[in-house]
C-alpha cells in the first residue's frame, strides 16, 4: 500500500473516531442511512449522467491504483536505454532486437524500435510527443471524474438539508421537539456526508492522480530524451547522467548553500591555522 496514502487514511479515521466519542454524547447520532443515501446515490446518479459508463466503472480501479504503492522503474529504464544505445553505437543491430524483447517499458520500446528502423528524429519526436499528450489527456479525465464527484456530494448534502428541513416545518405545529429534533439531525447530517466525502475522499484521490500523471509524464520526457540522444549517437556515458538529472532530486535548482558553508569552513580553518602559526 502506498504510504502517504495509509497515513492519510489513518489520521482521516482518527480524527473521525476521536470526533464520534469524545464531542457527541450519543455516537450513534452521526450515523445516518437516510442522509447517506441521499448524499451516494445523487452523487452516483449525476456521474452516470456526466460521463460515459465505461469511464464511470474505472472509479474502482482508479481506487485501487491511489492506493497501490505504485514503482516506476525509472533507474532500470536508464539502465535498459544506455545498454541498448551502447549496443547500437557499434552496430550490434541483433543484439539491439534481443535486448528490446526484454524492455518492460511499451514507451521506451517503441522509440527504440523507430530508431533502430532509421525513422528521422523529428518524426519519433512528434510520434512520442502524440503519446505523451494522449496519456495526460486520458489520466487529466480520470482526475477530473473525482473533482466532479467531489462538487456533486456537497450539493446533495444541500439537498438533504432540504428534504429534513421541510419535513421538520411539518412537524412544527405539533409541537414534538423529540421528532423535530430528529428531522433537523438528518438536515444537518446530510451536509456533513457530502463535505466529508468531497474533501476526504473525492478530491484527494483527484489530487493523487494528478500527481501520478506528473510523475509518469516526467519518466517519459527522459525517455525521450534518451531516444533523442540514440538518434544523435551521443556518448552511453553522457546518456546516462543526462537522465539522471530528470529523477536528481534538489533543494534549489538555482541557489545551493553547501558550497557557500563549505567556503566558510575553510577560511575559519584557514584563520585558524594563521593563528596557530603566529
Amino acid at each position: 500500500m502506498n504510504p502517504s496514502t495509509l497515513i492519510g487514511m489513518i489520521a482521516g479515521l482518527a480524527v473521525l473516531a476521536s470526533v464520534l466519542l469524545w464531542s457527541a454524547q450519543d455516537p450513534m447520532l452521526f450515523f445516518n442511512l437516510p442522509g447517506l443515501a441521499i448524499v451516494i446515490g445523487g452523487t452516483l446518479a449525476a456521474t452516470f449522467i456526466s460521463f460515459p459508463l465505461k469511464e464511470v466503472l474505472r472509479v474502482f480501479k482508479l481506487l485501487g491504483t491511489v492506493v497501490r504503492n505504485e514503482k516506476l522503474y525509472t533507474q532500470q529504464d536508464i539502465d535498459e536505454l544506455v545498454r541498448i544505445s551502447r549496443l547500437w553505437i557499434d552496430g550490434k543491430l541483433p543484439q539491439v532486437e534481443r535486448e528490446l524483447e526484454h524492455v518492460r517499458n511499451p514507451f521506451l520500446r517503441s522509440g527504440v524500435q523507430l530508431v533502430i528502423e532509421l525513422n528521422p528524429e523529428e518524426d519519433i519526436m512528434d510520434f512520442l510527443e502524440w503519446r505523451v499528450a494522449r496519456l495526460r489527456a486520458r489520466e487529466h479525465a480520470e482526475a477530473q471524474l473525482f473533482r466532479v464527484m467531489a462538487s456533486f456530494a456537497p450539493a446533495f448534502g444541500m439537498i438533504g438539508t432540504l428534504v429534513g428541513l421541510i419535513n421538520m416545518m411539518f412537524l412544527l405545529g405539533d409541537g414534538n421537539m423529540a421528532v423535530i429534533g430528529q428531522q433537523l439531525a438528518i438536515a444537518l447530517m446530510t451536509t456533513f456526508y457530502g463535505i466529508l466525502l468531497a474533501n476526504l475522499i473525492f478530491k484527494p484521490v483527484a489530487v493523487k492522480l494528478e500527481r501520478r500523471t506528473e510523475q509518469r509524464i516526467i519518466l517519459m520526457r527522459m525517455v525521450m530524451q534518451g531516444i533523442s540522444m540514440m538518434c544523435k549517437k551521443r556518448s552511453p556515458s553522457l546518456m546516462r547522467e543526462t537522465l539522471k538529472s530528470f529523477v536528481a532530486s534538489y533543494e534549489d535548482e538555482i541557489r545551493d548553500p553547501r558550497p557557500a558553508a563549505a567556503a566558510g569552513a575553510r577560511g575559519k580553518a584557514g584563520r585558524t591555522g594563521g593563528a596557530a602559526d603566529a
